[in-house]
């Protein structure tokens, strides 16, 4: 009941002791009382908030403050939602005061208007009390934010603490496997040795009692394997010989050798195609040429990582190898290309030179063979003329 219909009340007359109340005021009381009348802004009030009208049913203030919250997180300000609106939250906050304030009234229809106003202004909470933060910190906005962030790096520390326990314990328990598997094929290789050497031992037994260790050649004499040097360690010695004898070789001596051969390619490559080509060069000679030289440049490349490895592997600092340059193996294809060139000038010179001595010593040859024969027609004609 409303705060007028408490005044006609009171100021009904009394008949007899009792309150009589006159026809039009029980008409008026009739019509109050059938139900609360809903203005067209609080109908908007309540769908803007998305509860259901008085008409339809009564929402109570926990459905209204659940109602507030949800619109709150989307459209403060300060949400931080893709759907921020800041009027928009402004006539839901008006809305939601007023469904207080309407509420209030249903339920308390004593006192004056201007004291539900108060009550409902004391009772409505402010928006930034909603801001969820997980139900951590106090104090105002930023100082909540602040104590959440703390809140979450020391719960992500305590997460990370915690993979890290599960990652040890996990490793823990597979690296025991790994030391059990290992025991076991161990254990299993130590008694196949043991059976092989058994073997070998019963062998070795049933020859010498065949006899077959007798008139040995050295027998009872010294072994003289290491005369050559006296300080070598025997040990070391038999297991190089060993090592020799199955065409062991180190890894570095190996590596060693594909350097040197691969570079010998390449310097062969580059020499071949060099003096395949005319000095000076023409366009099509010079494109041939540098694109033989990007070839190279690339084999150059791989071999230079190869030399990286020996350096690593090398035993000694003094056996160690420097990058192959692209510009000095060029200069070495360009002289050796112009020694070769003058090479086979200079053979060919000889060549004409042979050819020439032995063109005159067949001229030389043929004059002497008709001179011999011009003398001996000369003679022969002289005789004739003589007997004649």
């Amino acid at each position: 009941m409303s705060y007028a219909m408490q005044l006609l009340i009171h100021r009904g007359d009394f008949c007899h002791g009792r309150r009589l109340l006159p026809q039009a005021l029980r008409s008026l009381l009739r019509t109050l009382s059938s139900g609360p009348r809903v203005s067209r802004s609080l109908r908007e009030s309540y769908q803007l908030l998305q509860l259901e009208l008085p008409d339809e049913g009564e929402s109570s203030p926990a459905q209204v403050k659940e109602a507030y919250l949800r619109m709150a997180k989307l459209y403060h300000p300060d949400s931080g939602a893709a759907t921020v609106d800041e009027a928009l939250f402004a006539r839901i906050e008006e809305a939601y005061r007023a469904v207080l304030a309407h509420q209030s009234r249903l339920q308390s229809c004593g006192g004056s208007m201007e004291e539900e106003e108060e009550k409902v202004k004391g009772v409505a909470p402010q928006h930034r009390h909603y801001l969820s933060y997980e139900g951590v910190g106090s104090g105002t906005p930023s100082q909540r934010e602040r104590q959440y962030r703390q809140f979450r790096v020391d719960r992500a520390v305590e997460q990370v603490l915690d993979y890290r326990q599960k990652e040890h314990e996990t490793a823990a328990a597979a690296e025991g496997a790994l030391v059990e598997r290992d025991v076991r094929q161990r254990s299993r290789q130590i008694k196949v040795t043991q059976a092989v050497e058994r073997l070998v031992e019963d062998l070795i037994q049933e020859s010498m009692s065949r006899g077959d260790f007798r008139n040995l050649s050295g027998a009872g004499k010294p072994i003289n394997k290491f005369e050559h040097n006296p300080y070598a360690d025997p040990m070391t010695h038999n297991l190089n010989r060993i090592l020799i004898d199955n065409g062991y070789q180190p890894p570095w001596i190996v590596t060693q050798r594909d350097i040197r051969e691969d570079i010998a390619q390449i310097r062969e490559r580059l020499l071949q195609g060099r003096a395949r080509l005319a000095d000076p060069m023409n366009p099509r000679e010079h494109a041939q040429w540098q694109q033989l030289c990007g070839v190279v440049a690339d084999d150059l490349m791989k071999l230079n990582k190869t030399v990286d490895n020996f350096n690593l592997i090398a035993p000694m600092l003094s056996m160690q190898m420097v990058h192959f340059s692209l510009e000095r193996e060029i200069d070495r294809a360009e002289k050796a290309a112009i020694q070769g060139r003058q090479e086979r000038k200079r053979e060919r010179v000889r060549e004409w030179e042979e050819q020439r001595r032995e063109r005159e010593r067949e001229r030389e040859k043929r004059d002497t063979i008709k001179t011999q024969h011009s003398w001996q027609g000369g003679l022969l004609a002289w005789m004739q003329n003589l007997l004649k």
